[in-house]
C-alpha cells in the first residue's frame, strides 16, 4: 500500500472521560480519525519522575490513516492535559476490505 493508503491504530491515554471525549472530538472535527474507542476505567501502573505510580486512566484507540499522524499526533500533543502524553502507533497491515473503505472516506 502506499505510504498515503496505510492505515493505524493510535493509542492514547487520557487521565478521565471528559478530556478523551474533548480529544476524540477534536480528532473527529478535524477528520483526523474515523473512529474513537474510549476504554474508561484501566488501571495504569509506570514509571514517572524516579517513582513508580499508579493512576486510573481511559485507554483511547483512534483508528487513522497513515497521512494523518502527523497532523493527529501534533492535535493531541498540544491539547493532552498530559506532559507527556502518550501517542503509540500500531500499524494496521490487513483489515476487512469494506471497513479500510469506510476509514478511508471518513478522514477525508
Amino acid at each position: 500500500m502506499k505510504s498515503e493508503r496505510r492505515f493505524a491504530f493510535v493509542f492514547v491515554t487520557a487521565p478521565n472521560v471528559k478530556a478523551a471525549r474533548a480529544l476524540a472530538r477534536k480528532a473527529l472535527k478535524a477528520r483526523f480519525i474515523a473512529c474513537a474507542n474510549l476504554i474508561p476505567k484501566i488501571e495504569s501502573h509506570y514509571w514517572w519522575q524516579g517513582k513508580i505510580e499508579s493512576a486510573g486512566e481511559v485507554l483511547m484507540i483512534l483508528k487513522t490513516s497513515g497521512r494523518h499522524l502527523s497532523a493527529l499526533k501534533k492535535l493531541i500533543v498540544s491539547n493532552h492535559p498530559y506532559d507527556t502524553p502518550e501517542f503509540a502507533v500500531l500499524n494496521v497491515d490487513r483489515a476487512n476490505k469494506r471497513y479500510l473503505q469506510w476509514l478511508t472516506n471518513a478522514v477525508r
